[in-house]
């Protein structure tokens, strides 16, 4: 037999039979020197890492990224510096709440990752496919969670627990708007637009910076499902988002995406008219119109699931000279968080793997040891710093410019204010059709409906503060008396939560 045809250990130890187990006798008992045996049975016990907390549900591909400006007027990163140039790039999508066996179709955001393998490190941009999200402070973000996923006594989905803290956390409106509308339920990965919904700083060669915040505009047009088609999809083809991906792609039908940014110049946001680092809160793109960068094209689909997306491991942390983190605190708290999850559900030599090892350049540090560490671990060289070994060293000259900050550090409240409404009404008055609308109000209806009634009007009343009409016509799905939704919504918060509390 060739060798490498030949089934050995993991150790390389040639198996003479993968059928019957070492017994003492035909009929046994089975003995414990049986190596292949218990080697086999100890990495099956051990095939199932832990899956994502959030975004456990996912695909991917790999890519390129072709850059059509030159954007080193406001950015050094040298994958953005010439029109043409070319960066390989791996995407995840995924859903937000799900398991990793839940339903591509369900109605939930989509995660929208994007690694750039840079000639200057891993660049990653991970984002969704809405421009807002539910809350804007981190400590929120835990029991966010927790009311979208299962109830610690049921184990199922509690509708009480969805819109109870909804309806206690306001700012979440124009997000929720967003996701009860079709486009919380995307047709495919391919038919949706993406974006950073963060904002971010660039920084060019002379120091002098910029925010930004990323938008992927899908080539092949938008398309969701309606709330029926959702439901549907979700009991015939549970995942055929994940198929759609791979198919297109084996057809040659590479799904494509526009990649643009808003640029906003720092004396501008001291200014405008909203805390331009409140990620519940979009740039409308009369004020900072879009500006295209490049173009992204998903052309290969990977050779294992497993090992090229399972183990994928995005963090907004990685980041390359010229781009840079804001002071956004959820940003800030992502930071920290994601890579501390992948410490925990991958190990600490993550980045070692060869989806998350940089592909253009060489990773230089000195980290050293821990589990799974797949290289030379260093091999003879130094592991400290400062060291007169030639070992690696800073370099001085790629540090980002400096902001000005300034305050108490306390626990400062976020004010509720009509600002946090303004946006989620305008979206339903005058960028949502008449069908939108019909459909949004159906979505909720139907989801709402079964939550506790005092829930149901504090839910109700914050739509009604959004626009009107969006809050008489839940009002009317739900049955509810609209002078009293009117008479909440005319409320400040605290009474609100007061008049409908328990």
């Amino acid at each position: 037999m060739a060798e490498d045809k030949r089934l050995t250990t993991a150790s390389g130890m040639p198996v003479d039979d993968d059928q019957n187990t070492v017994t003492a006798g035909p009929r046994g008992p089975a003995l414990m020197q049986d190596v292949h045996l218990m080697e086999k049975l100890a990495h099956f016990n051990r095939e199932r890492i832990p899956e994502r907390v959030v975004h456990a549900k996912g695909a991917g591909a790999h890519g390129v990224f072709e850059c059509t400006a030159d954007m080193s007027k406001y950015t050094r990163a040298k994958f953005l510096s010439k029109a043409g140039k070319k960066t390989e790039v791996f995407v995840r999508f995924s859903t937000v709440g799900g398991e990793k066996g839940s339903a591509d179709a369900a109605r939930d955001p989509r995660g929208f990752a994007v690694k750039f393998y840079t000639e200057e490190g891993n660049y990653d941009m991970t984002g969704n496919n809405t421009p807002v999200f539910f809350i804007r402070d981190p400590l929120k973000f835990p029991d966010f969670i927790h009311t979208q996923k299962r109830d610690p006594a049921t184990n199922a989905p509690n509708p009480d627990m969805f819109w109870d803290f909804l309806s206690l956390t306001p700012e979440s409106i124009h997000q929720v708007t967003i996701l009860f509308s079709d486009r919380g339920t995307p047709k495919s990965y391919r038919h949706m637009n993406g974006h950073s919904s963060h904002t971010f700083k660039w920084y060019n060669a002379k120091g002098e910076y910029c925010w930004v915040k990323y938008h992927f505009k899908t080539g092949q047009g938008i398309q969701n499902l309606t709330r029926e088609e959702a439901t549907r999809m979700a009991g015939e083809n549970p995942d055929h988002a994940t198929r759609d991906l791979h198919d297109a792609i084996e057809r040659r039908q590479y799904p494509a995406w526009r990649v643009c940014v808003q640029i906003m110049p720092p004396q501008a946001a001291k200014t405008y008219r909203w805390n331009i680092f409140d990620i519940t809160k979009v740039w409308p793109h009369a004020d900072y119109p879009l500006i295209e960068i490049g173009r992204m094209v998903l052309n290969r689909n990977p050779a294992n699931y497993f090992a090229e997306v399972e183990q994928s491991a995005f963090s907004p942390g990685n980041f390359v000279p010229g781009i840079a983190s804001s002071p956004d605190k959820m940003l800030q708290a992502r930071i920290v968080s994601y890579h501390d999850a992948h410490l925990y559900r991958l190990g600490p030599n993550y980045q070692l793997l060869p989806i998350n090892a940089p592909r253009a350049c060489k990773a230089g540090n000195y980290q050293r040891d821990g589990y799974m560490r797949l290289d030379d671990n260093g091999g003879g060289g130094p592991n400290y710093w400062p060291n007169s070994m030639g070992g690696p060293a800073p370099d001085p000259a790629v540090a980002e410019p400096p902001i000005d900050l300034e305050g108490h550090a306390a626990r400062h409240p976020q004010e509720l204010t009509d600002d946090d409404f303004f946006q989620a009404g305008e979206l339903y008055r005058r960028v949502m059709t008449d069908t939108d609308r019909e459909h949004l109000v159906g979505n909720i209806v139907a989801h709402l409906g079964n939550a506790q009634k005092r829930i149901q009007l504090r839910q109700t009343a914050l739509f009604f503060k959004a626009d009107a009409d969006y809050g008489r016509r839940v009002a009317a799905g739900l049955g509810l008396d609209v002078k009293e939704v009117q008479r909440l919504a005319a409320m400040s918060q605290a009474e609100r939560v007061k008049a409908t509390s328990a």
